[in-house]
């Protein structure tokens, strides 16, 4: 048998020539105004920011700032669309209205996933194969259920809520957009968006989409600015239900200001989930559940494995195929196809991940990152992780919302779900093992919302998220997503 040739020194198999995604097909206005009452119109303080693109670092366009005047034209319009239009609809009209956003956004998917990589860093593969999918079917599978609401809620007289307010981060930012904004008009609620101010190109972009789909004015509004605005939106008197994800701490001040008010809520705040890895496990599978929670999205997602629960008799192997594998992981251009891990979203999100390396560092804990090359301009932080970390150590506790893994060994199961839950959240967490047995015993005694088995981060629409303690309260996606946009008498 003649033996194969030899690859050349140089050609590892990591080495890939590069294959950008093409630009030409997009179009971005060089300003975007707010989306209130069916058009887009002026703020009326005049003030505007730029939108970057955090791996060149070069603006992308000018959106505008609203105010407080702003917001409650935003609000009102949603009122007057709630009454006078959305409220009268029947189901059915409903949901033709919302497969037509879908299938609108399918249509559109290569050039929003692309607007969505070069506005928020994450790499083009992530946005296309990923964000836009999803996107779609969230407003797929709630078109499919806005007239089949008494079949959500056997034997309960539901109605809409009204006015819904909603703000959204900046990780995912159409997913987040269409994970609230579905579910809402599903069910009969009017809506007000404030995307994040770093990545509000998607949003405006669905704003387009929404008013070509032919929505009555009003329904769908988007104001847009930094977090004066959410708290404008947060506060107003004429909002009916808040929905938010984001930071723990912007969480506790929206519940503090919603506090003795008739408003609903749901919140989903952030996570440090537990990535468990047993002995009995296939490793090489695990390896790659633990590069796809952590490194794949950057660590951006609130769900993101942030924690490496490793069982103590294979630390050694799991370490030493993970320490590999982070050698191949591609960290540049998030247009080419190739990359893996593409920009931090802000110069403002890389300090804070950049701090929480240097506490790690002082902790004493073991580091390791693999010393690639960066790119000269943009935001960017290469893959790492820190071993012998300690249960009380910071970057064991608090979310770091970067490419930054913090591990720890375990001996038993009792062992592993006592650390699993000692954190302040209960987002989510992942097992890997090939005991089933083992698996139910781990989800009936962790304190997570989501618990991943021998996989991560997988969503679907007709599966509902949310978290424990500081995670949140309030479930979306599935049934429980309709719950939250209806009243139940």
């Amino acid at each position: 048998m003649n033996e194969p040739t030899p690859l050349p020194a140089a050609a590892k198999s990591w080495d890939w020539d590069p294959a950008p995604e093409s630009t030409d097909h997009i179009q971005l206005n060089d300003h975007y105004d707010l989306f209130i009452g069916g058009e887009f119109v002026p703020s009326t303080g005049g003030q505007t920011f730029k939108t970057i693109n955090p791996a060149t670092e070069e603006s992308l366009a000018e959106i505008t700032e609203a105010t407080a005047q702003d917001v409650d034209r935003a609000v009102k319009a949603a009122r007057v669309g709630y009454e006078k239009y959305w409220s009268r609809l029947s189901g059915t009209e409903r949901g033709k209205y919302i497969f037509r956003i879908a299938r609108m956004i399918q249509e559109r998917s290569r050039e929003l996933a692309v607007i969505e990589t070069m506005d928020g860093g994450k790499p083009i593969r992530e946005s296309r194969d990923i964000d836009l999918p999803l996107a779609a079917a969230h407003f797929f599978y709630y078109a499919g259920w806005a007239d089949k609401l008494p079949y959500a809620f056997p034997n309960r007289v539901t109605s809409p809520l009204g006015v819904a307010g909603q703000i959204i981060p900046w990780n995912f930012p159409l997913l987040m957009a269409a994970w609230k904004i579905a579910p809402a008009l599903a069910c009969g609620n009017t809506v007000v968006l404030k995307p994040a101010e770093t990545t509000s190109l998607t949003a405006l972009k669905l704003a387009e989409i929404i008013q070509e789909a032919g929505l009555p004015p009003g329904v769908v509004n988007i104001v847009t600015g930094h977090g004066q605005v959410g708290a404008e939106l947060v506060n107003h008197s004429g909002v009916d239900k808040i929905a938010f994800t984001g930071s723990t701490q912007v969480g506790k001040q929206i519940q503090h200001a919603i506090a003795g008010t008739t408003k609903r809520s749901t919140l989903e705040l952030g996570g440090k989930a537990a990535n468990i890895v047993f002995a009995d496990a296939t490793i090489d599978q695990a390896v790659e559940g633990i590069v796809n929670g952590i490194y794949f999205n950057q660590g951006h997602v609130c769900c993101a494995g942030s924690r490496l629960l490793v069982e103590e008799s294979v630390q050694e192997e799991v370490l030493g195929k993970l320490k590999h594998r982070m050698k191949s992981l591609q960290v540049g251009n998030p247009l080419d196809k190739n990359t893996d891990i593409g920009a931090i979203n802000s110069q403002k999100q890389l300090a804070t991940i950049q701090n929480y390396i240097e506490i790690g560092k002082q902790e004493g804990a073991e580091f390791f990152a693999w010393e690639c090359d960066l790119p000269e301009k943009g935001f960017w932080c290469r893959p790492s992780l820190f071993c012998e970390v300690a249960q009380s150590s910071q970057i064991a506790q608090e979310e770091i919302f970067g490419p930054v893994l913090a591990v720890q060994t375990f001996r038993t199961v009792a062992e592993v779900i006592k650390k699993a839950n000692n954190t302040p959240y209960g987002l989510s967490a992942g097992v890997w093992t090939d005991k089933g047995s083992k698996i139910f015993n781990l989800t009936s005694q962790m304190r997570a919302g989501v618990v991943w088995a021998n996989t991560y981060n997988k969503f679907d629409p007709a599966s509902p998220f949310g978290g424990y303690k500081e995670s949140g309260f309030g479930r979306e996606g599935g049934l429980h997503g309709l719950a939250a946009y209806r009243s139940l008498d």
